[in-house]
């Protein structure tokens, strides 16, 4: 999943980022509205981490333009204001969930996890793929009981098409989910990790649809386990 964290804080950002990358995830910077908005209309992002004191702007009159424009991506307002009168404007704008600093990182991904598995219309973290079964919240996949070597790009481009549901996804939305902007990798990794996932999980875990992308394989189309 690609997070989109907005913070003017450089080594708040940079925390942020470092800890989701462990924990799985994908994600860009933005220190700026200009930034913010600049990264949302050339990358796809699955979520949003928000703070609000920006310094050339506010983060509930981005969020508002946003919500304006039909964007609904979750978002996570991330800020130092505390008061109930904050919060409630946060969420009345369209804020999906809204934490305060200092805040605990653990806390920040169980968030994180909560809104993705909800925008994905999901209530358990644990989904079956005909043999196999893929736990979301740990990136663990297990087949016939046996654990299953899964790289963090393979888990990545993995846990992009079971979000998209059957969905068919680009090579380049794909590719935005594996990798940040500062990112320089060749133009056939997306393919490479196709394979590789293929090779592990099986040839029809993954669909290509010529011409337009990929999509999760018809067989392995599960729900909760």
């Amino acid at each position: 999943m690609h997070i989109l964290i907005v913070e003017d804080n450089a080594l708040v950002a940079s925390g942020i980022q470092a800890g989701l990358e462990l924990h799985g995830f994908t994600s860009d910077t933005a220190g700026s509205v200009a930034q913010a908005q600049a990264h949302m209309t050339s990358r796809q992002f699955d979520a949003c981490v928000l703070d609000l004191g920006l310094p050339d702007g506010d983060g509930v009159s981005l969020l508002r333009q946003w919500r304006g424009k039909g964007l609904a991506l979750p978002v996570l307002i991330l800020t130092a204001r505390s008061t109930i009168e904050d919060k409630v404007a946060g969420f009345q704008t369209g804020s999906d969930d809204y934490l305060t600093k200092p805040f605990d990182l653990q806390e920040l991904v169980l968030r994180l996890r909560a809104l993705l598995r909800r925008a994905g219309g999901r209530t358990s973290d644990l989904l079956a793929l005909g043999d196999c079964q893929v736990n979301m919240a740990t990136g663990e996949v297990t087949c016939n009981g046996v654990a299953i070597d899964i790289s963090r790009r393979e888990w990545a481009l993995l846990q992009a098409l079971l979000q998209a549901h059957g969905r068919v996804l680009s090579a380049a939305q794909l590719h935005d989910s594996l990798y940040g902007l500062d990112q320089d990798v060749g133009s056939n990794t997306v393919n490479v990790h196709v394979h590789h996932l293929r090779k592990k999980l099986g040839a029809d875990v993954i669909d290509t649809v010529r011409g337009l992308g990929f999509r999760l394989g018809a067989r392995y189309c599960g729900g909760a386990a």
